[in-house]
């Protein structure tokens, strides 16, 4: 009996040079889900950074896309090929400027927004229906220009939250592998429920 896959990548740009900048949120998560693991995202693969892990029911597959940001869709439809997963199985975690720094929003589909590496993604794989988990980073300061503010780092105290939300992400992501979306969903947006909103 073939087991089930789940896919979990986390977006950014490779390089020293992008290290730990705003838009490196889903790299920054992946870390935490490797230690989570136990596992290194050492495998070059696919245009991507990978690691596998076999329990006995499933296949948890992490990954880190090389591609650069705008070209995540690349390897994104090449590991859906290769491992024979459905969209559904496939979870997204990136960066949200839509989002106040540190939060976290969980959704089960949705359009890409003004983020590149989304739009590359949904564009390749022809759908919007996956689950993924975003991170926010905060809207760039008026004037600011938008590349100039994703390509840059937090300061130490929006960093701390930041690094609270990069470690729920990766809880989330862990939990919808092991319990499914719901259940996903409730820790992820657990900060949103007592304001009453809705996600």
């Amino acid at each position: 009996m073939s087991k089930e896959v789940f896919l979990i990548v986390g977006l950014g740009n490779p390089g020293e040079e992008y290290a730990h900048t705003r838009h490196n949120a889903g790299f920054d998560t992946m870390a935490l889900l490797e230690k989570h693991y136990s596992v290194t995202l050492g495998r070059k693969m696919l245009q991507g950074l990978l690691a596998e892990i076999t329990e006995e029911n499933r296949k948890i597959v992490l990954c880190m896309p090389q591609t650069y940001m705008n070209r995540s869709g690349d390897c994104v439809a090449q590991l859906m090929r290769w491992y024979h997963c459905d969209p559904s199985h496939l979870m997204v975690i990136y960066d949200d400027i839509d989002l106040p720094p540190g939060r976290v929003r969980v959704r089960r589909s949705g359009g890409p927004g003004t983020h590149n590496g989304m739009r590359s993604i949904v564009e390749t794989l022809g759908t919007e229906d996956f689950p993924r988990i975003r991170i926010g980073v905060g809207d760039r300061p008026d004037g600011r220009d938008l590349a100039d503010w994703v390509l840059g780092r937090a300061d130490p105290e929006t960093r701390e939250s930041m690094d609270a939300a990069f470690q729920k992400a990766a809880d989330t992501a862990a939990e919808w592998v092991e319990h499914g979306m719901d259940r996903a969903m409730q820790l992820g947006n657990r900060q949103e429920a007592s304001r009453g909103k809705q996600s």
